[in-house]
């Protein structure tokens, strides 16, 4: 089997269709069509049935779509590890939180653009469940994730501690201030519900909120309150106009991880991104006016 032709085979499920797989692939319809169709004569089997315009996998094509994502990612090892013995070329795929891509994650490139200048980088910002899913899937190479973490199949090193604090407005004095967080899936979230159910209204509002600095900009007016890293509020250009305040260590303490498949651990530019990182140390709140929560 080719790996274009794998990566063909991906891409129509990935994408939804032939059409939209072309459109990702750079390439025509009929491309896409004869390569799927050179590799069902090649395994003796249907991969899709067709259904009028639409594309269903088979038992065979959900067999194979299990393997062939680790198939291709074994050749961009290989591939990879060859090349770095030379000029350090090749692309690395990172997933991150929006907070870690905001403050943390930019250092720690200009490290890793130093240390391997002829290694492509290319970025993805996600929930931490969905970075998660997507590493298992090989979609990406790493990720940083936030919270704890296990699966045999990869490997998941503490980088940094991050220390969450209550965040609102300095003049907010409305007791029923609804919760302003990220969607499902993000772990600064799942905290801030934890803190809700301990020592918050049960009744409080959740609003939802896709970024970073629309998160804390409403919360510098009072829209909202929030539980997010101290060193993130220390560095918005809103702090000023927040306040924060400290929350129980069980709830407070946030540990970073990046995680990776087993078999990438070993991988050059890996290494020097997860040292990059873990140079960036614990955050510790200090420059923006704090108050001590009635519960910590």
């Amino acid at each position: 089997m080719e790996i274009q032709a794998l990566q063909t085979f991906l891409a129509v499920i990935d994408e939804g269709g032939v059409l939209a797989a072309s459109k990702a692939l750079h390439t025509v319809q009929s491309n896409v069509t004869s390569r799927i169709k050179r590799l069902e004569q090649e395994l003796g089997t249907e991969l899709f049935y067709r259904s009028g315009r639409g594309l269903e996998l088979s038992p065979s094509g959900r067999e194979l779509a299990k393997h062939a994502r680790e198939l291709i990612q074994m050749e961009k090892l290989a591939s990879l590890a060859v090349k770095e013995v030379g000029y350090n070329r090749g692309e690395i795929r990172i997933g991150t939180m929006e907070t870690f891509a905001s403050y943390r994650l930019p250092l720690a490139l200009k490290e890793l653009r130093k240390a391997h200048p002829g290694i492509q980088i290319k970025i993805e910002t996600n929930t931490s469940q969905t970075l998660i899913n997507k590493v298992l899937q090989h979609k990406l190479d790493c990720a940083f994730i936030g919270g704890h973490y296990e699966n045999p199949a990869l490997s998941t090193d503490e980088v940094l501690v991050e220390e969450l604090v209550l965040v609102r407005a300095k003049h907010d004095q409305n007791p029923d201030t609804p919760l302003m967080l990220f969607r499902e899936g993000c772990t600064y979230r799942d905290r801030a519900l934890q803190w809700q159910s301990l020592y918050g209204k049960q009744t409080q509002e959740i609003l939802e909120l896709g970024t970073l600095d629309g998160i804390l900009g409403c919360v510098s007016v009072g829209l909202g309150l929030t539980l997010m890293p101290s060193w993130v509020v220390e560095s918005s250009r809103f702090r000023d106009e927040l306040i924060i305040e400290r929350v129980p260590k069980s709830l407070a303490l946030v540990p970073t991880l990046m995680i990776c498949h087993q078999r990438e651990t070993d991988l050059a530019a890996l290494t020097t991104l997860r040292q990059a990182v873990i140079g960036q140390g614990i955050s510790k709140p200090h420059s923006v006016e704090t108050q001590q929560s009635a519960v910590a």
